[in-house]
């Protein structure tokens, strides 16, 4: 079993898993591609994985509904930001998220 929660950011909803507490022996792009199916799966515009960071608090992946790996997505970091905080993953009200393309602070 996966924990995740679905959460939307200006129309594009994403799955959210918390990396940071449990493991699962599939391939990130394969997932993805599975739970965003609309009609078989959860059904999203793309999965978001969310990890420690190496030289930030906190790393996403993410990942869209074809299974391809995006560098960074707005509206997505930014409900990972809400997720991270809400569910007092951390209770910092500024922290750094790493992408592929960069780190942001939320």
């Amino acid at each position: 079993m996966i924990l995740f929660s679905k959460m939307q950011g200006n129309g594009n909803d994403f799955v959210i898993i918390n990396c940071l507490n449990q493991y699962f022996n599939y391939s990130l792009n394969s997932l993805a591609k599975f739970v965003c199916n609309r009609n078989f799966g959860v059904g999203a515009d793309g999965v978001i994985y969310i990890f420690r960071g190496n030289m930030t608090d906190f790393k996403m992946r993410i990942f869209n509904s074809d299974g391809s790996e995006a560098e960074m997505c707005g509206n997505g970091i930014r409900c990972v930001a809400k997720y991270l905080y809400e569910k007092t993953v951390t209770t910092k009200t500024e922290f750094k998220i790493e992408t592929s393309a960069r780190y942001k602070r939320y």
